[in-house]
């Protein structure tokens, strides 16, 4: 049974997902593939309390620049 019988944000429909998040640190940008309850009308994520401690560990080491455990998948740039 999920935590969420409805949206908190539009009251709609929500099932579990498999979803890729994106994680910003300073310069850096992580991605993850979690579990997360998704609305099926808004889209709205909803991540368990220990995802969401994930998400924020992940963060902090971006901001380290401690990414050793990190797979570097390629390179992005900034288009002017």
């Amino acid at each position: 049974m999920l935590p969420f019988n409805k949206c908190p944000i539009c009251g709609g429909e929500v099932v579990e997902k498999e979803v890729e998040k994106l994680i910003k640190g300073g310069y850096n940008t992580a991605t993850i593939t979690v579990k997360a309850e998704v609305c099926l009308h808004c889209g709205e994520r909803l991540y368990s309390e220990e995802t969401a401690r994930r998400f924020e560990e992940i963060r902090n080491k971006l901001e380290r620049k401690q990414t050793e455990e990190f797979e570097a998948v390629g390179r992005s740039y900034r288009v002017k």
